[in-house]
């Protein structure tokens, strides 16, 4: 009975994020079809909540201001891809880019990261609805492993998962403090949910991104491939201080 009481509380907690998230969805598309316009949200990549009060200027469009929901609204455009500038005090300046096709855009999520201390790198996963669970690893080697599966700050506190998702879309957030130019550092992402079938093709088909900033700045972002099977991604490594992309999909972990 006891244990039956935990899993009924547990239930609530992991499923009001993904209904938090779906409702987005849904309002996103009411307000598509509705109000003839479409929404861009931004998303603080520390914490995983609306960045409120952001400017954001894109390209061909107009200026705007996130509302509190860190949402932008504006007409549908041309089918065309679109640059997107986003600048807050406190946080990280960043160009994105998204694409219209049909007067839709599929993902309009993007994750925007607070100002870094000197020498930290953060890393920055998110992704569509489904799978509802995709892991950020990021390996040092020799020296640690960050993931939600093995240790979530390193021993000497230069590593540390700072979020973690299970019910899709993310941010998963990995960042590392003092980066050691000497050392090799190794970024790929998981597929849990389809852990247990090599030959899935649901990591590929997930439309996950990878961010990495690093001196006060978007530094690299990575798109991953589609159709491809497997379920790990192997992102980049970083040798010698410099981010080098890998960028292949299989079963390595």
């Amino acid at each position: 009975m006891r244990k039956l009481l935990i899993i009924l509380l547990f239930i609530p907690a992991v499923l009001f994020g993904q209904y938090d998230k779906m409702l987005d969805e849904l309002e996103d598309s009411q307000t598509e079809t509705q109000d003839g316009k479409l929404a861009l949200r931004f998303f603080n990549a520390d914490n995983g909540q609306p960045v409120t009060d952001a400017t954001i200027k894109i390209e061909g469009i107009g200026d705007f201001q996130t509302d509190m929901q860190g949402r932008v609204l504006f007409d549908i455009p041309a089918d065309a891809r679109y640059a997107c500038s986003f600048s807050k005090e406190g946080f990280i300046e960043a160009i994105y880019r998204f694409e219209v096709i049909a007067g839709t855009i599929f993902n309009n999520r993007f994750m925007v990261c607070p100002i870094l201390d000197f020498g930290s790198l953060r890393v920055v996963l998110s992704w569509n609805r489904k799978p509802a669970d995709l892991d950020l690893h990021l390996i040092k080697q020799g020296e640690y492993h960050i993931s939600y599966q093995d240790m979530h700050k390193s021993t000497d506190g230069t590593g540390k998962l700072d979020l973690d998702d299970r019910d899709g879309f993310g941010p998963e957030t990995i960042t590392i403090k003092d980066l050691d130019e000497k050392a090799v550092y190794t970024c790929y992402v998981k597929d849990y949910t389809d852990k247990d079938r090599p030959n899935s093709r649901k990591l590929s088909e997930s439309g996950a991104t990878v961010l990495v900033f690093g001196n006060n700045a978007l530094l690299n972002t990575f798109e991953i491939q589609k159709d491809k099977k497997g379920t790990s991604w192997m992102v980049f490594e970083i040798v010698n201080g410099v981010v080098k992309p890998t960028l292949t999909i299989g079963n390595q972990y």
